[in-house]
């Protein structure tokens, strides 16, 4: 099964038009990707380990550990590297604020290649921090990978930034080609969700909804 219509089958992914969601970060969305579902769905879970491995495989990703960011990046990262045998590490969003006080739980060995692995990327914001974060602990990062993304245009420059590569196993636009011809999305509502993946900044009051 594709996994874009996995995570629509779940309800994963939701869409909503009248009136959109609206993200943390004030953005108006007509899409909510909660990946953190598919804990709870064994056979779906193994299908995102499985694409995974593919993925490594066929683009010749080359690591030594495997990275989790917190949360929800932990659980897929925890099962990956059970599936590859390798060592695994999570990277903290921010300082505990007690104990050692560490941004990194588990072993990372300077001049380790590291792969981080993240649920769902909207701007990138996450992974950025994490990649920074294990390169300032002496690991380097060269590959990231990620159930979803949102196709962000923000998302794109801010890797290129920090010269690290990403590779999803879904994207927006293949989920809205699904989603459409699934039914899940009508015709004017499918024309409406284009718009919002060529500015998701400025849709919001484009659509009268600010």
């Amino acid at each position: 099964m594709n996994i874009a219509k996995m995570l629509l089958k779940i309800g994963a992914v939701t869409l909503k038009m009248d009136p959109p969601y609206r993200w943390v970060s004030g953005i108006f969305s007509p899409i909510y990707c909660d990946n953190r579902l598919l804990i709870s769905y064994p056979e779906e879970r193994r299908m995102v380990v499985d694409g995974f491995a593919e993925m490594i495989k066929r683009e010749g990703i080359k690591f030594d550990v495997v990275a989790g960011i917190a949360s929800s990046g932990i659980p897929h990262a925890a099962w990956l590297a059970e599936r590859l045998s390798k060592p695994m590490i999570y990277i903290r969003k921010k300082n505990k604020g007690y104990g050692r006080g560490k941004m990194i739980e588990g072993k990372l060995e300077k001049g380790s290649f590291v792969l981080i692995v993240e649920d769902l990327v909207s701007t990138a914001g996450s992974l950025v921090n994490g990649i920074e974060t294990v390169r300032e602990a002496g690991g380097k990062v060269e590959n990231c990978i990620a159930i979803f993304t949102y196709e962000m245009e923000k998302a794109k420059r801010n890797m290129e930034e920090v010269g690290c590569n990403l590779l999803a196993l879904s994207n927006f636009s293949s989920l809205l080609k699904i989603a459409k011809a699934e039914n899940y999305l009508g015709g004017e509502y499918y024309e409406r969700a284009l718009e919002w993946s060529r500015d998701p900044e400025g849709w919001g009051e484009r659509m009268g909804f600010e």
